[in-house]
């Protein structure tokens, strides 16, 4: 047993290179700068995230807008206007220009008589304005008077029914009739007689049934 030394034996320290001095704290700086960037970035992409909801929020509500002021489709009962419009045509209002003019003699309206909302649109052309005299003598219309066919297109009227006798509009009235008068309900009876501003949903500016009469509406 002699020799033997079961004294135990101390580990020498492992011989690892030491660090120069400041290596930790550059080390540390590094990641803070890059801990920055990170931060940075995500800054950047969130406002443009943001930026891009609103464009998206901004374009769905013009579509909104677009499709209610130009867009609102209303089908054609009955052949009261052709050839320009017929039965099963489908077509779009314009409810804003009214908003910025007065509706114009010829323009082809929609509008529910004597607003009643459960009533189908009515879609004929205006013929008497705000203010004015109309009269139908010999199948011709007569406006204060005086014979007229500018932005009129109906001929040869055989029925002149309340308009016999003139027909004074009052300042919000208008006078309409369909183009094809032979086959129109229009303000020559009572039913509908005088229609007022307020009764009228827009003007129709363009047919969209992909028929025969597909494109604008002539006024």
């Amino acid at each position: 047993m002699k020799g033997l030394d079961f004294r135990k034996k101390r580990k020498r320290p492992s011989q690892r290179p030491r660090k120069k001095p400041g290596t930790s704290r550059l080390r540390f700086e590094d990641k803070r700068q890059k801990l920055h960037f990170e931060r940075k970035r995500v800054a950047v992409n969130a406002k443009a995230a943001v930026i891009w909801a609103v464009e998206i929020l901004i374009l769905c509500m013009a579509a909104v807008f677009l499709v209610l002021a130009f867009g609102e489709r209303v089908s054609v009962a009955g052949d009261s206007m052709n050839p320009v419009l017929k039965n099963g045509d489908v077509v779009l209002i314009n409810r804003v220009i009214y908003n910025i003019k007065s509706p114009s003699r010829g323009d082809v309206v929609a509008f529910r008589p004597n607003g009643d909302e459960s009533a189908h649109y009515q879609i004929k052309r205006i013929v008497g304005l705000p203010g004015e005299t109309v009269q139908i003598v010999d199948g011709s219309v007569y406006i204060d008077g005086e014979e007229i066919s500018d932005h009129i297109y109906v001929t040869g009227i055989d029925y002149t029914g309340l308009a016999e006798e003139p027909v004074e509009l009052g300042e919000d009235e208008y006078f309409v009739m369909g183009d094809n008068a032979s086959a129109s309900d229009d303000s020559r009876i009572a039913e509908i007689g005088n229609v007022s501003r307020s009764d009228i949903y827009g003007k129709v500016w363009f047919e969209a049934g992909f028929g025969e009469n597909f494109g604008f509406v002539s006024d």
